[in-house]
């Protein structure tokens, strides 16, 4: 029996926004020296949002040097417990703007509202408060007795979490007393000005915090800076390449987290039930555009047939439209392009016989939307298992032995995250010790916290975000 949902949706009106954004440097909103601008658009509707500067060169160079001087001059000669003051207003002012941030965010970047209400947003502010936390105990987070700041971090984050991404690198930078010029993605730059008025709402110094927006471009100027000490970037493993070859042999301190093609691992014994709402949130929370997400889908033979009915029943009850209803499900994908990237993924699994199964649902005719995927027979050799899609796109593999589930789930040149579903304790120790991932979850799926580090390995990348691992990427040890 299939249920109707009336139609739920938040309101837009506690959100402004304005039709026209500068650069935030050095505590205020500035145009960028050449006046480029692009615009922002909501991938539900295909509608522009607004315009955005575009930081240019000279742009880069300003927001370095105000950065610099804040570090030298003010933010790394402030006490740690003055620092957390600040850090601690940060997630407070989140917290009372929840509601507008979680808004903006839906409508920058397509994902369901109750994901960015109750998931985004509440991690946002709860990184800035254990981050907060941390500021005046740095010298007892076991990372040695003569450490301090790099100085300036260069953060680029992408568009699949843009507050959440930001919130994981500005909290602990400020924490250990470095000072930022943060580029969000071009394609989702909204909340990130928002945090810039946060900032001035908070009172934070002038240069502590830069944001500066654009593309590529302006992100290859900010990494290449000769005053950048330290660089941390979260995206495509193309992208992190690149950027280890431009920072190799300079002084930056680099934080790499990359892509990934995550092994969640079904085995017999494992809960059936609970584990496809573990297989539904793992590949089609935020449509697939997580770098962690399980889009590899690892069932004992002897119960394959058994989850994949089971998965595509739970798949047909998914709500795929308007990611401002809150009874919404499945989003928009973030862009025309993106659109494109994933459908050239589907198409190259059926090109090499993998059995497709597509949830039945309507399209809305104007957007970029991607139903729930399903494809089997799939084996290690298909594209899609072995390459990252970045969309909700789901391979499943069938394995008849643990020794066969840890060589499948570990022939991947990521190595991020996995999964895994038993009830027998000493069967997931096993299997965790052996899997060659970042973060290993047991009998549950994309469970993030403030207090766990987070980063992978191979070309995942490498440093951890999160936890106490998360303070090490912005300090220098040093020998005296």
């Amino acid at each position: 029996m299939s249920l109707e949902y009336a139609p739920a949706p938040e309101s837009t009106d506690v959100v402004h926004i304005k039709a026209h954004y500068g650069l935030f440097i050095d505590g205020e909103f500035v145009e960028p020296v050449d006046g480029t601008t692009f615009t922002t658009v909501n991938p539900a509707t295909e509608e522009v949002l607004a315009e955005v500067s575009e930081a240019g060169a000279q742009d880069v160079s300003r927001a370095v040097s105000a950065a610099s001087t804040a570090h030298s001059r003010v933010w790394s000669r402030m006490p740690g417990r003055e620092r957390g003051k600040y850090l601690f207003r940060i997630a407070r002012i989140i917290q009372e703007r929840s509601r507008e941030l979680a808004v903006l965010e839906t409508l920058d970047n397509g994902k369901p509202i109750r994901e960015s209400r109750d998931v985004d947003i509440p991690l946002v502010a709860a990184h800035f408060f254990y981050y907060a936390g941390w500021a005046d105990k740095i010298e007892h987070a076991g990372m040695g007795t003569s450490i301090r700041p790099y100085g300036v971090a260069a953060q680029i984050i992408p568009w699949n979490f843009p507050l959440l991404m930001l919130a994981w690198k500005i909290a602990p930078a400020l924490a250990t007393g470095n000072t930022v010029v943060l580029k969000p993605a071009e394609t989702t730059p909204l909340t990130a000005l928002a945090f810039a008025d946060i900032c001035q709402q908070a009172d934070l110094p002038p240069g502590v915090v830069n944001i500066i927006t654009g593309d590529g471009v302006t992100g290859r100027h900010l990494v290449e800076h000769p005053d950048v000490d330290k660089v941390a970037f979260t995206g495509s493993t193309e992208v992190g390449k690149a950027i280890q070859r431009a920072v190799a042999g300079t002084r930056k301190g680099l934080t790499l987290e990359l892509g990934g093609k995550a092994a969640n691992i079904v085995f017999d014994d494992a809960p059936i039930d609970e584990a496809i709402e573990g297989i539904v949130n793992g590949i089609f929370f935020n449509q697939g555009q997580v770098c962690c997400a399980g889009s590899r889908l690892l069932v004992q033979e002897s119960i394959i047939d058994q989850v994949t009915e089971s998965l595509t029943r739970r798949l047909q009850t998914l709500q795929l439209g308007d990611p401002l209803d809150k009874n919404t499900d499945i989003g928009a994908v973030n862009s025309a392009v993106h659109h494109a990237r994933i459908n050239e993924y589907i198409k190259f699994g059926e090109d090499e016989g993998a059995q497709r199964w597509t949830a039945p649902c309507s399209i809305p005719e104007r957007g970029w939307w991607v139903a729930p995927t399903v494809f089997t027979g799939v084996s290690t050799a298909h594209r899609i298992a072995r390459e990252e899609i970045f969309g909700p796109v789901l391979a499943v593999l069938s394995f008849r032995t643990p020794d066969e589930a840890v060589a499948k789930a570990n022939n991947s040149p990521y190595g991020l995250s996995a999964g895994i579903w038993s009830e027998k304790g000493s069967r997931t120790l096993w299997m965790a010790q052996r899997l060659r991932a970042g973060v290993v979850w047991a009998n549950t799926f994309n469970r993030f916290d403030p207090t766990s580090p987070f980063g992978g390995f191979k070309e995942s990348g490498f440093g951890r975000e999160g936890g106490r691992h998360g303070l090490g990427a912005y300090l220098r040890s040093e020998v005296v």
